[in-house]
């Protein structure tokens, strides 16, 4: 009976095991065609979305994902191929703001503060992705990150009507942690958009681009999300 129930057991979970990896090629399959490694083959857009990381890993060491998405976007800026960066990412924390973190060092690179928009409220790929058009109303862009991570921010956009397209910058040579965990990431994605069909966190006011977006001194949080709205969204999940 043991040995039936332990057989039972491994079938199943080589059958999810099977079932995760299929999942995962067929969300690089569909967005395969939309997706640009070489520069200059990227069609102009006036937008780029460039998706937020930490800038240093725990330990310290600085974070070559980061590296590589920050000079992904001003090489697509300096090409002309965006005219616009909108920089999106998590800002739930006082001590931790990426988009911040990525104006200052896109600034050190020479692009124009102009032409720098930022999204506070970038919690999740899907939340970036929702947001430009619907905070942002831009419904054709470009992103702008690793490969594996185009194919999943791709997928929702395709999902959801969004005409976008990325451009695919270098990852580090070693990345199987991260790739492994990518394709829990997507069973994540599919379950949001097919079963509990999540929105975004956060929304807030419709802030169209190429309108100018002056950045008040000492305000970290604008234009998206102020951080005194985002303590209140902070509160709301413990108060029911």
């Amino acid at each position: 009976m043991w040995k039936r129930l332990i057989t039972g057991l491994v079938f199943i979970i080589a059958v999810m095991m099977l079932t995760a990896i299929m999942l995962d090629r067929w969300i690089s399959w569909k967005t395969a065609p939309y997706i640009f490694d070489d520069l200059r083959l990227l069609p102009e857009r006036q937008v780029g979305m460039v998706l937020g990381t930490s800038k240093y890993y725990k330990t310290g060491q600085y974070n070559q994902y980061y590296f590589y998405r920050i000079q992904g976007a001003v090489n697509a800026y300096n090409s002309g191929k965006v005219k616009y960066l909108l920089l999106s990412g998590d800002n739930a924390q006082h001590n931790y703001n990426e988009p911040i973190t990525m104006r200052k060092d896109l600034l050190k690179a020479g692009i124009p503060a102009s032409s720098i928009v930022m999204d506070f409220a970038g919690f999740r790929t899907l939340d970036s992705i929702v947001r430009t058009r619907k905070v942002f109303d831009t419904d054709d862009f470009t992103i702008i990150t690793q490969r594996f991570h185009c194919e999943r921010a791709l997928f929702i956009a395709i999902h959801l009507g969004i005409e976008a397209q990325c451009y695919a910058v270098p990852s580090p040579k070693n990345m199987m942690t991260i790739r492994f965990r990518e394709i829990f990431a997507r069973l994540g994605a599919l379950t949001d958009l097919y079963i509990l069909k999540r929105e975004p966190r956060f929304l807030g006011p419709l802030m169209p681009i190429p309108t100018p977006h002056i950045v008040p001194t000492g305000v970290q949080g604008y234009p998206a999300v102020s951080p005194e709205e985002l303590q209140e969204l902070e509160k709301k999940p413990r108060s029911k």
